[in-house]
């Protein structure tokens, strides 16, 4: 079978490389991949390490949806031919994420374990859900990180309802998630982004949307909602941008902090953060349970992940070529015919 790999960091380090393909041990499933998601945590994994414990030759990649194709030994949980994708913090079952105050867990794979970029792959049973039954590989796949961060942050963190408004300040694979969670739930949804995306948002059901690059585009919010502020904010920029979620955030309202695309160091005002008793949510992804309610929420809500573009899996380099150009969705890797649209 073929595999990417590197030997060590950088992507030059990043080649196809034909090896065994593994047997399933006692409680693995053996699955073949029929696409992969894309995320630009695996283009740093890959440049930079990112200062994981990674072990050479180091496969990356986490967001697999595939098709077991055999079964170790004590192995319950699955069959041949039944349709999965992967967890992408394969230890955190539900509840608490493992980890303590000094040391917070970070056991993702392609990571602190080897990742999915490969046409076979041999995990623990435990470490898959079962696919939706509505969604292609190529969608399916994108849910294991991306899809189960919005839902954990928006539905089972920051609790949204019916009538609530919330705030998302991009147009990445997340936010597009969060838009489509939260319009599921009957919220009212604010988007803001590059003038070119406005189109595709208002089309995947965003009720307003505001050009980022507007100089005015807090105040913009403040009238869209007569003063009231967003009821909760999808804060995926992070760094000095949280003090405009903190700004912006309703009276009771909740932040979901995600991302760090300006910096891990967020910073905001404490004196609207007090007054407003706003509650910030840290969220790193979600349990495996919550992937699996998410993966209901998909079925019966028909929901359809947004893919930006689809490449063949000897692509990837120009697959993570496309990914810095900031795409509307995500950037998949059909990996075989499985994965094929």
């Amino acid at each position: 079978m073929l595999r990417w790999e590197i030997d060590e960091i950088g992507r030059d380090r990043l080649e196809l490389k034909s090896v065994p393909v593994p047997e399933p041990g006692p409680k693995e499933v053996l699955v073949r991949v029929g696409a992969v998601a894309l995320n630009y945590r695996d283009k740093m994994v890959i440049e930079t390490g990112r200062g994981l414990p990674l072990k050479f030759p180091f496969t990356p990649g986490s967001d697999l949806a595939g098709k077991v194709v055999g079964v170790g030994e004590g192995v319950t949980r699955f069959a041949e031919g039944d349709r999965v994708i992967s967890t992408f913090t394969p230890d955190w079952i539900d509840g608490l994420r493992q980890g303590n105050a000094r040391t917070p867990a970070y056991r993702t794979l392609g990571g602190y374990y080897p990742g999915v970029l490969a046409e076979y792959i041999a995990m623990s049973e435990e470490w898959f859900v079962t696919a939706p039954t509505t969604l292609d590989m190529v969608h399916a796949a994108t849910l294991p990180c991306a899809g189960v961060t919005a839902w954990f942050a928006l539905v089972e963190r920051a609790g949204v309802q019916a009538g609530d408004i919330v705030l998302i300040p991009s147009t990445g694979g997340v936010a597009l998630f969060g838009l489509q969670i939260a319009k599921a739930n009957g919220a009212e949804v604010i988007v803001s982004g590059k003038a070119a995306n406005a189109e595709r948002a208002i089309a995947l059901g965003a009720d307003h949307y505001i050009d980022s690059d507007r100089e005015d585009w807090v105040e913009a919010v403040y009238e869209l909602t007569n003063d009231r502020g967003a009821d909760h904010v999808l804060e995926v920029i992070g760094g000095p941008h949280l003090a405009k979620s903190v700004q912006l955030a309703a009276v009771g309202g909740h932040i979901c902090q995600i991302g760090a695309l300006e910096g891990f160091d967020i910073s905001a005002p404490a004196m609207p953060l007090m007054l407003k008793d706003v509650t910030i949510h840290g969220i790193g992804t979600g349990s495996r349970r919550a992937l699996t309610r998410l993966v209901r929420a998909v079925d019966q809500a028909k929901i359809k992940p947004v893919v930006d573009s689809t490449y063949a899996f000897a692509d990837l380099h120009a697959a993570f070529d496309h990914l810095d150009k900031g795409p509307f969705g995500k950037v998949v890797i059909a990996v075989s015919e499985l994965g094929e649209i």
